[in-house]
């Protein structure tokens, strides 16, 4: 490895970790510069594994041994937890971070042709609920994820801790119109299944063999749900059963009951 001792924050060569807990810099950093961070020994492997290109790792001076596996080009910056926090902006109690080069993503089409259960997310901007919903979609049964314009960026750090690295095992696209990608979606054989409550709305254990053939799980935002346009695209409407006059759960929560019934 190339093992270079940071001093300071004013470093010039850590551009990539400065300042990770201000949201609209690093949101105006990461894509354009097309990186992101991953957190933790544990998800930077997964990152390697999955295929993502290092760029460098941060890491606690007294832990640099425990890379020692990394390819000889591997560049590694060290410093005291002191200069880590300085950096980053927060105690890195994980003792690295990783900087990782992005891929391109797929087009909506290329995603969608060879998956047989699909979550498709509207305005889901709360990295911590997205980040959920990746790990429980990877451990569930789902094949691949649309995101609408407006969600957060599962390669944000938080989102990528919180999937604890399985935002690496499944892919996902990016719409470009909304809700018109809708279309792309019923057009490639998914039903589109719109999870709201209401008293219009099937219950999960009770859909149709047909329904549950090729689904695509419709979820919106904390809050608002999904917009009146995305649930007048979809095909069927669909509830989580509840007691105790509960209306609703977490999103991140409710995908992982939805995702249970729809790959038993």
């Amino acid at each position: 490895m190339v093992v270079i001792r940071v001093e300071g924050a004013d470093d010039p060569r850590i551009g990539d970790y400065r300042a990770l807990t201000d949201l609209e810099l690093r949101t105006r950093w990461e894509p354009p510069n097309g990186l992101f961070i991953a957190e933790g020994e544990l998800v930077i492997r997964r990152a390697l594994r999955a295929g993502y290109r290092l760029r460098s790792i941060l890491v606690d001076e007294k832990r640099i041994d425990q890379f020692a596996d990394l390819p000889d080009d591997a560049v590694v910056y060290s410093g005291t937890p002191a200069v880590l926090e300085a950096i980053t902006g927060f105690h890195v109690h994980r003792g690295v971070l990783g900087s990782f080069h992005r891929r391109e993503l797929p087009s909506l089409e290329e995603l969608v042709a060879p998956a047989r259960r699909l979550v498709v997310l509207e305005g889901l901007n709360t990295h911590t609920n997205l980040g959920a919903l990746f790990r429980s979609a990877a451990a569930l049964g789902i094949d691949a994820i649309v995101l609408s314009p407006n969600c957060a960026d599962p390669l944000y750090r938080r989102a990528v801790r919180v999937s604890m690295g399985e935002v690496f095992a499944i892919p996902y696209a990016k719409a470009e119109t909304w809700p018109e990608a809708l279309k792309v979606v019923r057009d490639a054989g998914f039903r589109l299944l719109a999870l709201t409550p209401g008293a219009d709305s099937v219950e999960l254990q009770n859909l149709s063999a047909a329904d549950r053939a090729r689904p695509a799980l419709m979820l919106g935002a904390e809050g608002p749900g999904l917009s009146r346009s995305a649930l007048a695209a979809s095909d069927v409407r669909v509830a989580i059963p509840m007691q105790n006059g509960v209306d609703s759960l977490n999103v991140a929560t409710a995908a992982a009951i939805a995702f249970w019934e729809l790959s038993r």
